[in-house]
């Protein structure tokens, strides 16, 4: 069974934006559910997906991702996806021997921007770069599911 193991942090400043590169995401959701369960339609650049995550148990969830034609992929999000779609720009940054994933979201979640990382393990130790601001794995407002049903521009500021 494929396991995906990922930690969350806010970003707090941008020095990263100078190495890293990106790649437009757009995606939607055909099904969510409480028992954090969701099945993903993504298009990432000229490619289609379709994700199924099964719910977290600590910071390890079930993941099974299948590339799809990207017409089925944008029918899929036309059609069968809540709204609003995620979109984002996702950039890739190598620390040490880590790869880093931070999201830029736009739209209903324009101004927030979150770096994950995938593990081995829970327990795997990585480098944390100067520009990770608060860890917000496990939280659940943070997952991308969550912010189509609640977008990061009708949170309360503080």
């Amino acid at each position: 069974m494929a396991k995906e193991i990922e930690r969350k942090f806010l970003v707090r400043e941008d020095s990263w934006r100078a190495t890293a590169t990106g790649q437009r995401y757009r995606q939607g959701y055909i099904a969510t559910a409480r028992l954090g369960h969701s099945v993903r339609v993504r298009i990432a650049g000229d490619s289609g997906y379709l994700t199924i995550k099964g719910p977290s148990q600590g910071l390890t969830r079930a993941e099974f991702e299948y590339a799809i034609p990207v017409a089925d992929a944008q029918e899929m999000l036309e059609t069968l996806c809540d709204r609003p779609f995620i979109d984002k720009v996702r950039y890739r940054l190598p620390v040490g021997d880590i790869l880093w994933e931070i999201d830029e979201f736009a739209g209903e979640n324009a101004g927030l921007i979150v770096a994950e990382v995938e593990l081995t393990s829970e327990a795997q130790p990585f480098e944390k770069p100067n520009w990770l601001g608060e860890e917000v794995s496990g939280q659940a407002k943070y997952y991308n599911a969550s912010l189509v049903r609640n977008p990061y521009s009708k949170w309360p500021k503080e």
